[in-house]
């Protein structure tokens, strides 16, 4: 297990009387910029836990609402509690813990047998339970807005469980209440049976899979803390932390920016500062917009890089696309080093950007200021994913296409007959 060098955010997760009460500190298991979990022990019956510190406000607030909504869904982690310290605003967030993450499969699958790879059975058990997942967040209208492999939990048993929710915004629509007490049930089907089994991992049995018991939260009181953190913390999209990778350089297309007229910066700087991104949350939150700076690169939506302020959930099921394209080949679909470079990547796949193939693109906020040359001749995916079959070429299709209203929804990926055939 890897050792990380003591946090300097840490506030007091050692120290705090409540924490400690209920649980003894293990290791610190992981660290992000804004995050560190720590494994821990609950001393009432010994069960392990994952320990979450989050040094932002609004990326835990945000965490906590989306879980909270979600408790007791199918493939989504499961949350037993959180503290919150008023004083600098930090909080812990209890979960179930997980050893390792779909990245680490993945890469594990790369580097062992040749880069052979999963078999196809495999392969749909991965996906079924990542769609579980996400179609469980999409039901009830939260984007996630950072899927990629290392934001899906996986156990010692093959069970899968999506979680990282700092990103997340639970999207409004008429007659939707994201306080609802008892909300809607997620999708029930039984994806640890449905799918052939595959004598090269350990499947979950359907219980394993998707437990009921999704441990203890009192609601009334959860909203009294909630409202109560709430109204100390405004919430506003931030991107402090975009987990952003980088890939091999290979401008495939050839790309021409240009400054807007009003003199604002380049649209293709490398980051804001934190307090301009700020600043940018704060004006699009009044005018009930979301940001574009969110997500991790590779899995980035083409309409977060041209910045649009007014997607969907469809954001989600891109990413879920490159997700599905990388489980496999073991390699990222588009591995950009830039946004520019990323766009390029795929332009040079899914051809030029235009009215017939994106109704509308030419409204998004970034699309006068970034153009391409002309892809007269688009590399397809079944250069992309050589060793393919047609059938999971298709797949990917429907999840990787510029318009975002023709991207396959989650119900409709999981009635695909892919998923019904035999390997």
């Amino acid at each position: 297990m890897d050792t990380y060098p003591p946090s300097e955010k840490t506030w007091t997760i050692h120290t705090r009387p409540e924490i400690t009460a209920k649980y003894q500190i293990l290791d610190r298991v992981g660290s992000a910029a804004y995050a560190d979990v720590y494994r821990g022990r609950r001393l009432s019956d010994d069960v392990t836990v994952a320990l979450k510190e989050v040094h932002d406000a609004r990326s835990a607030l945000r965490e906590i609402e989306a879980l909270r909504v979600l408790q007791g869904s199918q493939n989504v982690v499961v949350m037993h509690e959180f503290f919150w310290n008023d004083d600098d605003e930090h909080a812990v967030i209890v979960l179930e813990f997980f050893r390792t993450d779909l990245a680490a499969v993945i890469a594990e699958a790369a580097a062992g047998g040749g880069g052979r790879g999963f078999d196809v059975g495999e392969v749909k058990r991965w996906m079924m339970q990542v769609l579980s997942g996400v179609d469980a967040c999409h039901r009830n209208m939260i984007v996630h807005r950072d899927l990629k492999p290392s934001n899906f939990l996986v156990s010692d048993h093959g069970v899968l469980k999506l979680a990282h929710f700092g990103q997340a915004r639970i999207i409004m629509e008429p007659g939707f209440d994201s306080t609802e007490e008892n909300p809607p049930p997620p999708y029930e089907h039984d994806y640890a049976s449905s799918v052939p089994e595959s004598s090269s991992i350990e499947h979950p049995s359907s219980s394993e899979a998707f437990p009921h018991d999704q441990g203890t939260i009192n609601h009334e009181e959860y909203f009294r803390v909630l409202e109560e953190m709430k109204s100390k913390n405004t919430i506003y999209d931030t991107d402090k932390d975009p987990n952003i990778q980088d890939g091999n350089t290979s401008c495939l297309a050839t790309c021409t920016t240009s400054n807007t007229d009003d003199g604002d910066d380049d649209l293709w700087k490398a980051s804001l500062t934190f307090e301009a991104a700020e600043e940018e949350e704060r004006r699009n939150e009044l005018d009930c917009c979301l940001t574009p700076r969110v997500g991790t690169r590779w899995y980035k939506a083409p309409e977060l890089l041209y910045g649009s302020t007014d997607y969907g959930l469809e954001v989600d099921l891109w990413s879920l696309g490159c997700i599905f394209a990388e489980l496999l080949t073991l390699k990222p679909l588009f591995p950009g080093t830039s946004d520019v470079d990323q766009l390029s990547r795929i332009v040079s796949v899914l051809g030029n950007i235009d009215g017939e193939s994106w109704p509308g693109c030419s409204k998004l906020p970034d699309h006068a200021t970034t153009s391409f040359g002309n892809v007269e001749r688009p590399i397809d995916f079944e250069e992309c994913m050589k060793n393919c079959g047609k059938d999971q070429v298709s797949m990917i299709k429907k999840l990787v296409c510029y318009d975002p209203a023709r991207r396959a929804t989650t119900m409709e990926m999981l009635h695909d007959k892919f998923f019904s055939e035999e390997p």
